[in-house]
């Protein structure tokens, strides 16, 4: 599962809070009040932005960034009642990407995390537990990298820049091989080998879907 914003604090009523603004406000939201519920959490699932708490109980904030920072390349943003300069440079030294004071208007963090979503999201896209970074080009499933020849990326590269709309198989040709001098059994197989590396039951397509007669269509 992926999820815009994670929260991660142990105040749990201002947590609560927040998460429900954030999804009425269209922002999918889930969130954590322990580092190891949160860990847990981003074992299994996916994020594109964290907001988290240095106090977390009986941990820091601060390791837990740390231990994040090896695993994922995601804005975390702190939320802290800290107000000391020292504490806002070591967030930001560690991995942190901006720094925010509590008490803070739910409007104003709203319009904040809204803004490095639209950044960031723009170039993420999610087919299921699959992620692609078209701006770094990597692509990976439940967290592992997976390895696409360089026509299997172009072509799902064209597939997700036209994503829910049915492609012509000669528009394929035309825009991702840039020649009229290929068949239906070449898109096919390289059709069934992104399948293979993204979908969870290639057989059963979840995302990349034929449109018999016509080509193909790829939903998100």
């Amino acid at each position: 599962m992926h999820t815009s914003v994670f929260i991660i604090d142990d105040e749990v009523e201002l947590t609560e809070y927040t998460a429900k603004y954030f999804n009425l406000s269209g922002v999918d939201t889930q969130y954590a009040f322990d580092a190891e519920t949160a860990l847990k959490f981003l074992e299994e699932n996916t994020c594109s932005l964290i907001l988290l708490d240095i106090n977390l109980g009986g941990s820091s904030g601060f390791d837990l960034c740390q231990k994040l920072r090896k695993e994922i390349d995601v804005p975390i943003l702190f939320i802290s009642a800290r107000t000391s300069e020292d504490d806002m440079i070591l967030a930001l030294n560690i991995g942190g990407d901006d720094y925010i004071c509590k008490p803070y208007s739910l409007g104003v963090l709203l319009a904040k995390v809204k803004a490095i979503l639209k950044r960031y999201e723009n170039r993420i896209y999610h087919l299921g537990n699959a992620t692609i970074d078209l701006k770094s080009g990597l692509v990976s499933k439940d967290g592992r990298e997976v390895r696409l020849k360089a026509m299997e990326y172009k072509l799902l590269q064209y597939m997700l820049c036209n994503s829910n709309r049915i492609i012509p198989k000669d528009e394929f040709f035309a825009h991702v091989w840039e020649t009229e001098y290929v068949g239906d059994v070449t898109l096919n197989v390289h059709i069934r080998h992104l399948r293979e590396k993204l979908e969870d039951h290639p057989n059963e397509p979840q995302f990349i879907k034929t449109v018999w007669g016509v080509g193909f269509i790829l939903e998100m």
